[in-house]
């Protein structure tokens, strides 16, 4: 008897904690990750104190179990699937034909938006949603201006087709894998990489369709913020067509190159003569030298989409062996201000020797006063002037003490490595034939898929450790360990008991449908992971109750507790579009908290139908 007293207590105290993480994450008084070990450090002792004893007398909650969330499978192979997913963003891999989508005269604006939303969904049923996201903020936002659209209309339908394709496969969400998990670690079953695609497939289409009919018509249209000084200024940069050079033929169309979308010819060299604009029907030949007017956004989208050019735009006179490093990964863009009483002013770039005192090259040359007409080994450079530099993160970092230039750290744009797409769309789907046909187990694919971005060069050891969230690691850890002590103190049958015997009377249907509801509020106001791994086992323990196969309410956690739609603390894609969107907390409330409604009506009369419940 005293027994069932100190744990009835201790399942009190349980729900106090969780309570406690409840309000925390929702307010974030303090960050997530103080939260997070605050929350694991007081169970620790807690539970230390006032142990859970098993039947063999050990504490079924000591720091062993308790700790052991953060070496869960599940959890480790959501941080690898992180990686895997920066490794495609970072040789952009997935940017090309999305890139070749924006530029093509193929459909409407608005049908390219609708053919980018459905790959994105596509995508985010086989990859973590944030890198998804980050891929395409920049493309969906140049649509919109492209389109005269506010950029508001289309960030927030970004994120939420992202979650909405990350619904239908085991691997789509990092929500899915910790159900996963959980529910085989209570030993009631397991869940295969399709088991709920066909649910998720219809959730999705009803939901993609209130997402892209209603955007417009339910965000508000809200106008960019200023943009940052002198950002559509232009730099003068120089490609040297040098042999095998890919503009080597390159034709004039109207006196412009279509081989250099939205950049301006001002010159071309050739020889000893000048030829000047208007450029009718000229083919460009080895030798000749282009200089064009681009903007930085410009010049940076274009070497990064076609990192060949690099190799004629770097400083005069370069060797193909001082060239090397431009197709190393770890390739950074930054700005820097010719500084006053610099040695550099008054002289050439050739004069300079840039290059060899800084391992750097200068790409391009912004005078503010004036536009240039000339060669850039023949610009004499002036205080004033903007430089814009190419070089490795360690070079670019050194130019911190170079006392001839201020650096603009806020301008710093890391080039993705796109000589290795190839490699990296490889191996991705590698990880997922492997996965989807159970080749590997999904944490030993995702492992080994991250293992092979690094060792292939698609990222470097930095790059990795950058994918590797911290708030997800610690949020996920400390979700596991409340998990389990609601578990073990009785907490997940209390609570599976009440909400039957509150339904009492009522049908399987109603009950899978008001499940379906507090597991999508709770969603909104804890977060996906938190609330996927604490309802878990209460989905288990109420099916128990009422007779059912446990994998119904199983998958019911996994279809609510991605319904993150209603606040854009709910998931980290929500929190990325926010600013780009130019978002108020209520914003995601109007448009959220309708297609919650939607997903709980269409689930609460699919579900019965697909799974033969009966009303």
């Amino acid at each position: 008897m005293a027994g069932e007293i100190a744990t009835t207590w201790q399942m009190w105290a349980t729900m106090a904690f969780i309570a406690i993480a409840i309000i925390s994450y929702c307010y974030e008084h303090y960050p997530i990750e103080i939260t997070s070990i605050g929350l694991i450090g007081g169970l620790l002792v807690f539970f230390s104190i006032f142990p859970v004893a098993g039947a063999d007398g050990n504490n079924l909650l000591g720091p062993g179990p308790l700790l052991a969330g953060y070496g869960n499978p599940a959890l480790i192979a959501i941080i690898a699937l992180l990686i895997v997913g920066q490794g495609l963003f970072q040789t952009g891999a997935l940017e090309t034909p999305m890139r070749w989508l924006l530029d093509s005269s193929i459909g409407s604006i608005g049908l390219k938006l609708i053919v980018i939303f459905i790959f994105v969904m596509v995508i985010s049923a086989f990859l973590n949603n944030t890198p998804v996201v980050v891929m395409f903020i920049p493309i969906v936002s140049a649509l919109a201006a492209r389109s005269d659209k506010s950029v508001s209309f289309v960030m927030m339908p970004l994120s939420f087709v992202c979650v909405l394709g990350g619904m239908t496969t085991l691997i789509g969400s990092s929500t899915n894998l910790l159900v996963a998990d959980t529910f085989a670690k209570l030993g009631s079953g397991t869940i295969g990489f399709f088991d709920f695609t066909i649910p998720g497939l219809v959730l999705m289409s009803v939901g993609a369709i209130y997402v892209l009919a209603l955007a417009s018509r339910i965000l508000p249209a809200r106008e960019p913020a200023p943009t940052q000084p002198f950002e559509g200024k232009q730099f003068i940069a120089q490609i040297e067509v040098r042999p095998n050079h890919p503009l080597i033929g390159a034709r004039a169309v109207a006196g412009l190159f279509p081989s250099l979308p939205h950049m301006t010819v001002r010159m071309v060299q050739r020889g000893g003569e000048v030829l000047l604009p208007p450029f009718d029907d000229m083919a460009l030949r080895t030798g000749d030298t282009v200089i064009v007017a681009a903007t930085r956004k410009t010049l940076t989208t274009f070497l990064s989409s076609k990192p060949e050019y690099l190799h004629g735009v770097t400083s005069p006179g370069l060797s193909n062996d001082d060239n090397r490093q431009l197709n190393s990964s770890g390739r950074n863009l930054i700005e820097a201000v010719v500084a006053p009483g610099s040695r550099m002013v008054g002289r050439t770039l050739a004069q300079i020797g840039f290059h060899y005192q800084t391992n750097c090259d200068i790409l391009a040359v912004q005078r503010r006063s004036r536009m240039i007409r000339t060669r850039m080994s023949e610009i004499r450079l002036e205080s004033g002037d903007v430089l814009l530099i190419f070089g490795s993160g360690e070079d670019i970092t050194a130019l911190r003490s170079n006392r001839d230039i201020l650096l603009l750290e806020w301008s710093t744009t890391e080039l993705p490595t796109i000589t290795h797409a190839n490699r990296a769309r490889f191996i991705f789907g590698g990880v997922i034939l492997s996965a989807a046909l159970g080749i590997l187990p999904i944490v030993v694919a995702a492992v080994t898929g991250a293992t092979l971005m690094i060792a292939t060069g698609c990222l470097n050891i930095r790059q990795a450790t950058r994918a590797v969230d911290r708030r997800i690691f610690l949020l996920i850890g400390t979700a596991l360990a409340l998990g389990l002590a609601l578990q073990q103190t009785g907490g997940a049958a209390y609570l599976a008991t009440n909400l039957v015997e509150s339904l009492s009377g009522q049908s399987i249907p109603i009950v899978l449908s008001a499940f379906f509801l507090f597991v999508a509020f709770m969603t909104n106001v804890l977060s996906n992971n938190a609330t996927a791994v604490l309802m878990t086992p209460i989905a288990v323990s109420a099916a128990t109750k009422l007779g059912v196969d446990p994998s119904i309410f199983v998958y019911t956690v996994i279809f609510a507790a991605n319904c993150s739609f209603a606040t854009p603390i709910a998931y980290q894609t929500n929190l990325l579009v926010m600013g780009p969107g130019h978002y108020m907390f209520a914003d995601f409330l109007k448009f959220g908290l309708p297609l919650i409604g939607i997903l709980w009506l269409t689930y609460t009369f699919f579900a019965p139908w697909y799974f033969g419940l009966s009303w």
